[in-house]
């Protein structure tokens, strides 16, 4: 049944199957199946292989791209369910198989028993991938690795497909059969083990090259990104002392001579590691210096007042008089928070014992005796 909003047969999908192998896995696996039932059958080893081209497979899956297809279809072939063979003399089509016993296979295999000798057809003998000898096709058996197991044509086509380079993949053959001969584990299909073990090297070797390919080493006229610039920033750092940083950066790692594509990473790093230094420098620093016009003196001087039971309002009210007077007298000090903590409690000591005689007036009554 079609509507304007499912005009075509749907897809039915088993939630089980959906479950056991992943959803992409069963919708594929099932197109395939309607696919076979829809071509003329090529009986294989009790099973029914049909012909489908990669521009079928695209129609019957609008909604992924072809590497989607291929993607999913490596992953059911890897777990045994799908039997793909290459086809001859086409290289957009491929022979594709249930991994299942057909009924209408064991059919025909007996009919053909029964036909006198000279109208049975000669059976072709399978050639093995890495063997020189022909072998009968195992498809749908797990097998160990043989020692001498090598890639055959239609692997070699389906890398030249991916713009693997020939050299690439026999360079990889041997540790590939070295790396599954040591753990000794059996797979239904080499041909597709290799397969993803090649596109995963591939990858990985791309990735690496376009990191290389970056790498660069660091002009004199080398300067930071805006970006890298804008982090520091919000890090608190000022502008002025990041522009500062910028010829010591260039000098150091241009007389190393190294390359990289992560020169910013390396400034950001650079410059919190000589801020935190700058920042313990100037608040451990014992350098006599006169007093700047924006001092103000740090949270742990108030603290120590307020542990003095000095009022707060009070020192907060000496700084401006604190500065002016040490500015007219152009002296130096090595700390200038030291200095308050003395002008805050001589000052308040002066208010108290200022006070101190008008309370006593205040509270007298030696006129009444």
């Amino acid at each position: 049944m079609t509507t304007s909003l499912i005009p075509e047969r749907p897809l039915l999908i088993s939630p089980t199957l959906a479950a056991t192998i992943g959803l992409e896995e069963a919708v594929l696996l099932h197109v395939f199946s309607e696919l076979l039932l829809l071509h003329p059958p090529i009986f294989r080893q009790q099973r029914r292989y049909c012909t489908i081209t990669q521009i079928q497979l695209s129609n019957a899956l609008p909604f992924w791209e072809l590497n989607d297809i291929i993607r999913v279809q490596e992953s059911i072939v890897g777990m045994g369910l799908l039997l793909v063979e290459p086809m001859p003399g086409n290289e957009q089509a491929q022979l594709y198989a249930i991994n299942q016993p057909d009924p209408q296979a064991s059919t025909q295999a007996t009919q053909t028993q029964k036909q006198p000798s000279s109208q049975v057809a000669t059976s072709v003998p399978v050639k093995m991938s890495g063997h020189n000898s022909l072998q009968p096709n195992t498809a749908g058996i797990a097998t160990n690795i043989p020692p001498d197991w090598k890639p055959d044509a239609t692997l070699y086509q389906q890398c030249q497909q991916r713009n693997i380079p020939r050299n690439f993949v026999e360079q990889e053959v041997l540790s590939f059969v070295m790396y599954w001969r040591e753990r000794q584990k059996s797979q239904y299909s080499w041909h597709q083990t290799f397969l993803n073990w090649i596109v995963a090297k591939w990858e990985k070797q791309r990735s690496f090259q376009g990191a290389r390919e970056l790498e660069t080493a660091l002009s004199s006229s080398w300067l930071p990104s805006e970006e890298a610039v804008t982090i520091l920033e919000h890090a608190g750092i000022s502008l002025g002392f990041i522009e500062d940083a910028v010829p010591e950066f260039v000098l150091y790692w241009r007389e190393r001579g190294i390359v990289t594509s992560a020169w910013s990473s390396k400034f950001i790093a650079h410059v919190r590691r000589q801020w935190v230094k700058f920042t313990h420098a100037l608040e451990n620093d014992t350098t006599p210096r006169p007093i700047p016009n924006n001092f103000q003196p740090n949270d742990a001087c108030f603290d120590v007042l307020t542990m003095a039971n000095i009022d707060s309002d009070f020192a907060h009210s000496q700084v401006k008089e604190f500065v002016l007077y040490w500015q007219d007298r152009n002296e130096i000090y090595p700390s200038w928070n030291t200095k308050f903590l003395q002008h805050v409690k001589f000052q308040w000591a002066q208010r108290m014992q200022t006070s101190q005689p008008l309370l006593d007036k205040l509270v007298d009554r030696s006129w009444a005796d």
